[in-house]
């Protein structure tokens, strides 16, 4: 069944002018989703996210030297990601000797976790 549109031809507006209202407007204020977008980032590579996901696990503290046998990458590159992971808030770690045991922080995804679901 055929429709019939009559089509109006477009009109310049004036400087400024908004074309139409914003249906939706962002409930995350602009430092919360900073926040929340550097967290994202930060496990947006495939090795950052294995590497929480281990220590999620793990539920503990977790020395370095078992994470490198995980990964086909040399100990400065897992030591990279983990400093990533550090500076977006998701991993703390703690020095013993010459060793470095690091852990997921508590509640460090719950806010980017909340605003998923």
């Amino acid at each position: 069944m055929p429709v019939d549109l009559e089509l109006t031809p477009k009109q310049k507006r004036p400087a400024g002018e908004r074309c139409c209202e914003p249906v939706v407007y962002p409930d995350v204020e602009r430092q919360e989703a900073e926040r929340m977008a550097s967290i994202a980032k930060a496990i947006a590579d495939p090795v950052r996210l294995q590497l929480v996901d281990v220590l999620r696990k793990h539920a503990g503290k977790v020395c370095v030297c078992e994470l490198i046998p995980l990964f086909e990458l040399s100990q400065p590159t897992i030591s990279h990601h983990l400093k990533v992971l550090r500076q977006a808030g998701l991993v703390a770690s703690e020095k013993r000797g010459l060793w470095v045991y690091y852990f997921v922080v508590p509640g460090a995804l719950d806010e980017l976790a909340g605003w998923l679901s």
